[in-house]
């Protein structure tokens, strides 16, 4: 049933989906970013889940440089060369970031999820990742909703002997449905199924509660991360 007052979430419809080719596909760092890691990696321009629970609160959608005045959740750009030119600018951007900060750190990704629901056909992430074998960074942090990760559970498992990984994953409540709120990309019991997945399987899992939605039973809540998880980031609108 479709909650008041806000757009029907679809990721797969009312969406323009293009590709495009890019000259650089690691970006330097700035603002609160360097703090987390030496360089950001978007494997698409816009995101599948704009019209999710995620998308209301994710602050990209103010950006004009990324929407270029199209509506957040409308529209999807598939980056095909993004692993080629991973393998051909990687040397030098890891050259910079340890000499500059001491490490070569990707946060994947700021703007984007990396496992939206057309990765399963276009794989432009899988192949990044495959890239990373060839040449891993010093820090990998995967940022995501979906359960979409587990596709690549396999390519995980063999970064995790090569790279300092860490799969972040977004649990922003306990409740499936919040008044006046579209739902999620994924629900909260398989979101924290994925967890525990990705935990068994030796990777380092962080839930990132962001943004802090209201939590119903939050004892009972943050003891299922605590089995599920090995680390919990809690953030708000207010003080981040």
């Amino acid at each position: 049933m479709r909650m008041p007052g806000y757009r029907k979430l679809d990721f797969l419809m009312s969406m323009t989906i293009s590709q495009t080719t890019v000259k650089q596909i690691l970006t330097r760092c700035t603002g609160y970013l360097t703090e987390v890691s030496s360089h950001s990696l978007q494997p698409y321009r816009g995101c599948s889940y704009g019209n999710a629970l995620c998308g209301v609160g994710c602050y990209v959608q103010h950006n004009p440089f990324v929407t270029k005045g199209r509506e957040w959740g409308s529209f999807l750009e598939v980056r095909t060369n993004a692993a080629e030119v991973y393998l051909q600018t990687a040397p030098r951007e890891k050259k910079w970031a340890r000499e500059k900060l001491g490490a070569f750190s990707i946060f994947c990704s700021s703007s984007t999820d990396p496992f939206v629901p057309q990765e399963k056909k276009s794989g432009i992430t899988k192949s990044l990742l495959e890239a990373m074998l060839e040449f891993p960074p010093d820090r990998l942090i995967l940022q995501t909703h979906s359960a979409g990760v587990l596709d690549v559970l396999n390519q995980l498992q063999l970064l995790n002997d090569q790279t300092e990984l860490r799969v972040h994953v977004s649990i922003e409540s306990d409740c499936e449905r919040l008044p006046e709120l579209p739902p999620p990309a994924a629900t909260v019991s398989k979101r924290l199924e994925v967890c525990g997945i990705l935990k068994n399987a030796g990777v380092r899992v962080v839930v990132t509660v962001a943004p802090l939605l209201p939590i119903k039973n939050p004892v009972t809540f943050f003891e299922a991360i605590k089995q599920c998880a090995d680390g919990v980031v809690i953030d708000h609108f207010i003080g981040g």
